[in-house]
Order: C-alpha cells, then sequence, then structure tokens
C-alpha cells in the first residue's frame, strides 16, 4: 500500500474541497493517505511518503500563498527529487501562470509530476473535483 501526503492551504475553503477530493480519489487507489495544512509539513516528512500532492491557491500577482504555504514549499523542494508528485490549485483571476512557475519549480527539483495542475477558478465544479480524484488515484 502506498503512503500518500496530501499538503495544503486553503483561505476560503476552495482549495480544500480539492484536497479532500484528491484524498478520496488516493483512498479509492488504495493508498494510506495523511492530510496535512501547510504549516504542518516539513521537509523530514517527505521521505515517509511515496508520493505527495500540494494544493495552494493562487495569491497576489499570481504567487503561491506567501505566509505558510510557500516556505514550507521552499524547504521541501530539494528533497522532490524521485519523488511522486501532483499539485492543485484555485484562483480567482489570471490566466494561471502561478500553476505554469509552480510545475517548472517541481520538474527544476526533479520531482516526478503525474499532472501539469489541476486548476479550479474560484469554487471547484464536479469536473475539478473529479480531476482531482484522478489525481489522488495516479498517485496511489
Amino acid at each position: 500500500m502506498s503512503k500518500v501526503a496530501v499538503v495544503f492551504w486553503s483561505g476560503t475553503g476552495n482549495t480544500e474541497a480539492m484536497a479532500n477530493a484528491v484524498v478520496e480519489g488516493a483512498k479509492s487507489g488504495g493508498a494510506d493517505v495523511t492530510i496535512f495544512e501547510a504549516g504542518e509539513f516539513t521537509a523530514a516528512k517527505v521521505a515517509e511518503f511515496d508520493a505527495i500532492a500540494f494544493g495552494c491557491p493562487a495569491m497576489g500577482a499570481e504567487v503561491l500563498e506567501e505566509t505558510e504555504f510557500e516556505p514550507m514549499f521552499e524547504s521541501v523542494e530539494s528533497a522532490l527529487g524521485g519523488k511522486k508528485t501532483g499539485i492543485f490549485g484555485s484562483y480567482g483571476w489570471g490566466d494561471g501562470q502561478w500553476m505554469r512557475d509552480w510545475k517548472d519549480r517541481c520538474d527544476a527539483a526533479g520531482a516526478a509530476l503525474v499532472n501539469d495542475g489541476v486548476m479550479a477558478n474560484n469554487a471547484p465544479g464536479d469536473a475539478e473535483l473529479d480531476e482531482c480524484k484522478e489525481l489522488g488515484a495516479a498517485l496511489a
């Protein structure tokens, strides 16, 4: 049984809803899943999991949330080499540049990305939640 971590930050609940769908998908794929809020996850925990899904909404000028998520992600980035990884999040404006930048960072870190990032414009609809479930299943 693979061990999957779902690590997220959510301000409005949109990214949290997506995280719950990723958890559901990973569990349906037979994985043992642990969910973390961004502030609870550390680089030391990366090695404990076979795969990790990171969820964060776009903030400001299409950047990752800067107080909790960005410092956590920066601290784990160097440990993601070869790690099965997925990314997801919601946005309210722009065209998803933050997701493309984030994917590039994951690629540069050597993460084994299973997707190009699942994005929801504001609250995720059924289609986005299904994509999140597929992401979870791909990580399982």
